[in-house]
């Protein structure tokens, strides 16, 4: 009897742990998406988007769509397929052979047959995705609701995009990419921490939980965030732990703040592939959060004051 006790002592130990651990994943996306500003919906569009709805087929805005351009969550904004995915399924929805790298999340359906697509962003319920149907090459079916998304014409896409990445002092990194070919503006200022609006000063006695970060602001149609993201692994030390250079703090760590899953998914790439040539890579990756613009005399420091980083170098890797 005492035996048989133990064994469901344990038993309810390891549930408990396993219930604990998917309540912090659950707890983790929760905590990001409640940073960001989202859209307001219609009660039908919330009836879909958040409560897994399920739009009556043939009705749906975009179902007969096929002009070019991207198609992004309702809710958050997030582009999660390109017109040239779109194709007719014969269901009474769009459907879609391909998503956005990292932009569309896959769950168990609550029925347990099918599979649920989410926004990776910010959870916003599209619809399922259905395999090995055979009307396309790609053997994938995503069959999401119009009222899911809002498709922005080729004409209309946004074409500039901001960006941010902290890689020690913001002068250094803010030298390099305001030189990058497709960049219109650099800030350099604070994000990451606790306190509103934060002094130079207030951040460098190391308290306050910002990190050093340098604003982007490029345009789409001459560069991308890939190209970003392989300037800023490739003008740092990402292995560095304890900040940049000489400069030791918590503010001059190494980290990219992405704005949406597919930037978090595009920096995880190329953290996994410098990883497997043998990096010990220190970049964190952070949810963006407010960012602070720093004061003025740190702006463009280097274009101000000649010279060139003390603690940045461009070094090919990609």
């Amino acid at each position: 009897m005492k035996r048989i006790y133990i064994l469901f002592i344990l038993a309810t130990l390891f549930f408990n742990m396993c219930a604990q651990n998917n309540q912090k994943e659950n707890q983790t996306t929760i905590n990001h998406a409640i940073t960001m500003k989202f859209n307001e919906l219609t009660p039908e569009e919330e009836r879909i988007i958040i409560h897994k709805g399920t739009e009556i087929p043939y009705t749906g805005e975009y179902v007969n769509n096929y002009e070019a351009g991207t198609y992004v969550c309702k809710r958050c904004n997030t582009p999660l397929y390109n017109s040239e995915s779109k194709f007719d399924g014969h269901c009474g929805w769009p459907s879609f052979d391909d998503e956005i790298e990292g932009a569309v999340k896959r769950v168990r359906d609550a029925d347990g047959q099918r599979t649920e697509i989410l926004c990776n962003t910010c959870g916003a319920h599209l619809g399922h995705v259905f395999l090995g149907e055979g009307f396309t090459d790609k053997q994938t079916r995503h069959c999401v609701n119009s009222i899911s998304m809002k498709f922005i014409p080729v004409e209309k896409e946004q074409k500039v995009i901001t960006a941010y990445f902290a890689s020690g002092c913001f002068w250094g990194t803010e030298y390099f990419f305001m030189k990058a070919p497709g960049v219109k503006e650099t800030n350099v200022g604070f994000m990451g921490g606790h306190v509103e609006n934060p002094t130079y000063e207030q951040v460098c006695q190391k308290n306050t939980g910002h990190l050093e970060t340098t604003e982007v602001v490029f345009d789409s149609s001459i560069t991308n965030y890939e190209e970003m993201v392989k300037l800023f692994f490739e003008t740092h030390d990402f292995t560095q732990t304890n900040g940049q250079g000489p400069d030791i703090g918590p503010q001059y760590l190494s980290c990219i703040f992405y704005t949406n899953a597919t930037e978090k998914t595009i920096a995880e790439r190329y953290i996994n592939d410098l990883t497997k040539r043998g990096y010990r890579v220190a970049t964190m990756l952070k949810p963006a959060s407010e960012f602070w613009v720093a004061e003025n005399y740190h702006q463009q420091y280097y274009q101000a004051k000649g010279g060139t980083p003390y603690c940045h170098k461009y070094t090919k890797i990609f």
